[in-house]
């Protein structure tokens, strides 16, 4: 429970709601993987305590864990199955640290990563829930059967069966920042000039791309396989870009590069690479996400 204690106690506010209001928010969003279904779960969840007896309530971060947890298990429900509208594949909104952010804390930084949303949305709800608050947030399981109403076996099964699908622990071999700032900025530059040849000197030959647009970009509605797809791809469209294209590489809460493409007129684009070694040692880049979807770029920030 460090991780979760460490996060709530961050807050001087002697409201309780208050002071976990963001140890609420990073369950959600974790939970959900967009910013707009965890604020709408947190502000439910804040209907709720208003309706609450307090003085009923012995534990009152106990209580809004487990409010929050339940509403955002609904919420989740509720999220897939309207996905089945979505046009193309669905990413989780880039949550992305600003200059004047420290970075988390280890467990917590990589749990907002776009790897592990994207691992973790193999996950039910339930397995998710139990993934977030146990192996996240560090609650105990006693304590996170209770948030989501099963017995204790029953969650320690579901977190077993969580954690074969979720990798939070980095490998043992993986490219210092340096090396994942070198590599994203010259991935972009050749994506941006169409040059084949450096394009495929930094794909490792199984990458896979996948671009979140839901209709209102112009991006491949089913991922996209192997170097040489890609390849052809960003040589296609090289000379579409938007005038004025920038390129802002931004931090995600890992630690790891996350690249911002703007316009003069915002955000165009947010990328994001997932970057291994080769057994020489040289980085290469093994998967690509791209996110277009205005809905999910209203609240990246242009500059780092």
């Amino acid at each position: 429970m460090a991780e979760a204690t460490a996060v709530s106690e961050r807050s001087g506010t002697s409201d309780p709601f208050e002071r976990y209001r963001r140890l609420m928010f990073g369950i959600s969003y974790r939970m959900l993987g967009t910013v707009a279904d965890a604020e709408d779960v947190v502000q439910e969840t804040w209907l709720r305590w208003q309706r609450v007896d307090r003085d009923a309530v012995a534990d009152p971060r106990g209580y809004l864990v487990r409010a929050v947890t339940r509403t955002a298990i609904d919420q989740m429900r509720r999220s897939r199955a309207r996905r089945e509208e979505y046009v193309g594949p669905w990413l989780p909104e880039p949550l992305l640290v600003s200059s004047d952010v420290a970075l988390e804390s280890s467990l917590l930084g990589e749990s907002l990563s776009m790897a592990v949303l994207v691992m973790m949305e193999t996950l039910s709800p339930l397995e998710r829930a139990v993934f977030v608050l146990h192996e996240v947030f560090g609650f105990s399981f006693p304590e996170v059967a209770e948030a989501v109403d099963r017995t204790e076996p029953a969650v320690r099964q579901l977190g077993s069966r969580a954690r074969r699908h979720v990798r939070l622990r980095r490998r043992r071999f993986e490219p210092d920042r340096r090396q994942a700032r070198e590599i994203t900025e010259r991935f972009l530059a050749a994506c941006l000039d169409g040059d084949v040849e450096a394009l495929m000197a930094v794909l490792a030959p199984d990458v896979t791309m996948w671009a979140d647009g839901n209709g209102h970009a112009e991006t491949p509605r089913v991922p996209l396989h192997g170097a040489p797809a890609l390849t052809a791809y960003f040589a296609s469209t090289a000379g579409r870009y938007p005038p004025g294209l920038t390129v802002h590489l931004h931090t995600q809460h890992d630690g790891t590069p996350a690249a911002v493409l703007t316009t003069p007129t915002g955000v165009f684009a947010v990328v994001i690479a997932d970057i291994a070694l080769t057994p020489d040692g040289h980085p290469h880049i093994t998967a690509v996400r791209a996110i277009r979807n205005p809905e999910k770029l209203g609240r990246v920030r242009a500059e780092s």
